[in-house]
């Protein structure tokens, strides 16, 4: 009936949990969300204020498809002052979120036949769009036992004839690992030997807790010059999941090729959008920094609170703002089975939504987002308690 590429490809898991939430709340449900990966900050400020004075000017038309100039200079010179690299204007398209962004260069780059190696756990839609492409997607597989890390002797080793690309994301969704700069330099150079593409997906760079030596932007630059995709993202760090506006970075030929694929589809990012996005990378940025802080402060808390169960095993992350743990021990044969059927049930009879680690290719694990007030991850834990002593009481 539909399309071989639809058969190829999954819903979102992700986007499945927000719509049950969303369909019990409307019930009348009192559900803590854990599940969502979306900040539960206002965006600041100054950026709507940005967008009121866009729409009362009539800033209100088409704009060209890649972005207005102001923004892309913007974006340039976000990195130009957060990684001492340069870029210039026809390196960078604007995109309708970092999602966007991707699935660009998924069309622009990947045929049938090719393999593209990611990481796993990792955030679904890269897996997908590969699929959709066409191509064939490589999980390299990470673990908990060293805090996620992708390492590079793995991806080496995932290398055939046919790979044409690596993609990469870090601080990563779901773990929060972060990919060494001596891990992506060795994946880079391999890529430039074999003729093959690296993306970076660097949606939550500005979500980094640790002093930790991550300036990939560079390493990429420096070992692979022409075959370089950075993508990124206002979502996370500015609190505008909803507002759509992301980017892509890279040579001028692939920026030509992803405005092909975009003008074909989206068009440009809605020009309210631009105005606000603007403001927000030139604008005051302690807003990010408060964040950021938050944040942690928040990551500690639950990663306290799961500690009083020690079934529960979690890893701290290095960014993003996602636990990962392991529930494993919470499974059984004569009950719950997988951490698909643990993240339903602790819904239905829990009242706190989790993603299950099946969305992210890791059964046993769930993640929980912690971009959610002090108030609400005290609640999810104790409801959470509660969930797990009725377990052993049954």
């Amino acid at each position: 009936m539909f399309s071989q590429r639809i058969a190829r490809a999954a819903a979102s898991g992700t986007q499945r949990i927000t719509a049950e939430v969303d369909r019990l709340r409307r019930q009348g449900v009192d559900i803590v969300d854990l599940g969502a990966g979306e900040p539960d900050f206002a965006t600041p400020p100054h950026v709507k204020a940005a967008a009121v004075a866009a729409i009362d000017e009539g800033f209100t038309r088409y704009t060209p498809n890649a972005g207005v100039r102001e923004l892309r200079e913007a974006i340039c010179r976000r990195y130009l002052d957060d990684y001492g690299v340069a870029f210039e204007v026809d390196q960078v398209i604007a995109t309708a979120g970092g999602k966007q962004a991707l699935f660009n260069a998924a069309m622009a780059l990947f045929d049938a036949g090719d393999e593209v190696i990611t990481h796993a756990p990792g955030w679904p839609s890269i897996v997908e769009q590969v699929k959709l492409a066409g191509a064939f997607p490589v999980a390299v597989r990470t673990h908990p036992e060293d805090g996620f890390r992708l390492h590079a002797d793995a991806v080496l080793e995932a290398f055939t004839p046919r790979t044409r690309a690596v993609v990469v994301n870090s601080p990563g969704n779901p773990t929060g690992a972060l990919v060494a700069e001596r891990d992506l330099a060795r994946i880079a150079g391999k890529a430039a030997e074999h003729g093959a593409w690296v993306v970076l997906d660097l949606c939550y760079e500005q979500l980094i807790y640790d002093d930790a030596p991550h300036n990939l932007p560079r390493v990429l630059l420096e070992h692979l010059p022409d075959r370089f995709v950075v993508s990124g993202s206002l979502s996370k760090d500015h609190a505008m999941t909803g507002w759509r506006c992301g980017w892509a970075i890279g040579p001028p030929a692939f920026i030509r090729a992803c405005n092909t694929v975009q003008g074909h589809a989206t068009s440009n990012v809605a020009s309210i959008t631009q105005r606000a996005a603007i403001e927000a990378l030139t604008g005051p940025q302690d807003c990010v920094a408060e964040m950021r802080e938050a944040y942690r402060e928040r990551r500690d808390l639950l990663l306290r609170l799961l500690g009083a169960e020690p079934r529960i095993r979690c890893v701290q992350p290095g960014g993003a703002f996602y636990l990962f743990p392991d529930v494993s021990e919470l499974l059984s044969p004569d009950g719950l089975r997988t951490s698909a059927d643990f993240a339903q049930a602790l819904l239905r009879d829990g009242r706190v939504a989790v993603t299950p680690g099946e969305a992210f290719d890791a059964p046993g694990f769930v993640r929980l987002s912690y971009a959610a007030s002090r108030e609400q991850l005290e609640e999810a834990a104790r409801r959470l308690h509660a969930f797990i002593a009725a377990l052993d009481r049954a």
